[in-house]
């Protein structure tokens, strides 16, 4: 009966595919924990050190007592709402300086959600080749039809543009801010400037720049001064802000148009209240007292040749690729092996996640165990 199922676990198996969900004895802002081995772990999106950080924690359970539920039991269109939500919402909109805010369940509730939604029947989006797969899942399963241009290729993206754009009502281009995989920015005043001239709907995901980028932590529009120019601006709660969730800000005709059509909105159970009060603690107590060591953490990324926290190793193979991560981990290191459908195929690597809490003594080692220089 599951013999079809075998075989393709097979299949992945043969060609160093395979995953598997890892458990570990702990974690803290620095080190994961298999029982007694200790790991600096370098695939983490606690990009601030705020997730599995007792003090901070225990600050909060102090601050906040017994007020909220550890459940909502409902989504939020049937009773899963209480005014802390909107006071989130509220505080985001007000960061942004946008008119409305809405929270999603994840990144990829959001991401699927909103473009989903979006695009109707008629309607165009253009995506970079490189989004995440929310993005292109949402993309698959909205009425509208879509086109990637070439990553980080503006030239590619006027193309389609060029070609496409009369034929459609409404047009969306969504981008990352700071690409997941590559560590690479987005040319987001140059697509700001396409999205004017052809009139589209322009939809940056933040998800890896919220909380680690700009003066206060807004992203890379916010670093930019392009936050005013861009229609949806979408982050995650879930890394450098170490709580659960994501967010989206903009017009509030956009905004009250996902709460009718969103349907990852509509049909989920809404966040536990504790986490959202977390969640808006933390951004408004912790977020501001980070600039200094955000602009540590991307000095150091810097001299390892990436623009942002995100650095890619390129090793090719997957085999070679699972092979290398081992070695790390017999030297003291967490890293995982990224493998297509994840990234390109020929083009698996190890992605280094750094965080505020990791030095450049931290990565020395590393560097002569696997001959990287300067990774």
């Amino acid at each position: 009966m599951y013999e079809l199922y075998s075989d393709i676990l097979k299949t992945l198996d043969d060609n160093s595919h395979l995953r598997s969900v890892k458990s570990f004895s702990k974690k803290d802002e620095k080190y994961v924990y298999f029982g007694e081995k200790r790991l600096l772990n370098l695939s983490s999106n606690n990009y601030l050190g705020i997730a599995d950080n007792r003090r901070i924690t225990e600050e909060f359970m102090k601050f906040i007592g017994g007020k909220y539920s550890f459940g909502s039991a409902s989504a939020r269109l049937l009773t899963g709402n209480l005014p802390v939500y909107k006071d989130l919402e509220n505080l985001l909109a007000k960061l942004y300086n946008k008119e409305s805010a809405l929270i999603f369940n994840s990144g990829y509730h959001a991401n699927v959600g909103i473009t989903s939604a979006l695009a109707q029947k008629g309607d165009v989006i253009f995506s970079d080749k490189l989004n995440h797969a929310s993005i292109i899942d949402g993309m698959k399963l909205s009425q509208g039809k879509f086109f990637r241009y070439q990553h980080n290729n503006m030239q590619s993206l006027e193309q389609l543009l060029i070609r496409e754009r009369e034929n459609y009502e409404n047009a969306i281009i969504i981008t990352e801010s700071v690409f997941s995989m590559d560590g690479d920015i987005a040319d987001l005043a140059k697509i700001v400037e396409l999205k004017k001239k052809y009139n589209c709907i322009l939809a940056v995901d933040e998800a890896h720049a919220f909380g680690v980028f700009g003066k206060t932590g807004l992203g890379i529009a916010e670093h930019l001064n392009l936050t005013g120019e861009i229609d949806l601006l979408i982050g995650t709660f879930g890394k450098a802000v170490g709580s659960v969730g994501a967010f989206v800000v903009g017009d509030k005709t956009l905004i009250d148009f996902l709460i009718n059509k969103s349907r990852p909105f509509i049909f989920s159970t809404a966040l536990p209240p504790i986490n959202i009060a977390y969640t808006k603690w933390v951004i408004e107590n912790k977020l501001p007292d980070t600039f200094e060591k955000r602009e540590k953490m991307l000095a150091l990324a810097q001299k390892f040749n990436s623009p942002s926290h995100i650095v890619p190793v390129i090793i090719g193979e997957n085999a070679k690729t699972v092979e290398m991560c081992e070695i790390l981990y017999q030297n003291g290191y967490f890293t995982l092996p990224i493998r297509p459908p994840a990234v390109p195929e020929g083009t698996s690597r190890i992605r280094i996640s750094l965080t505020t809490e990791i030095t450049e003594k931290d990565l020395e080692n590393l560097c002569s165990i696997t001959g990287f220089t300067k990774i």
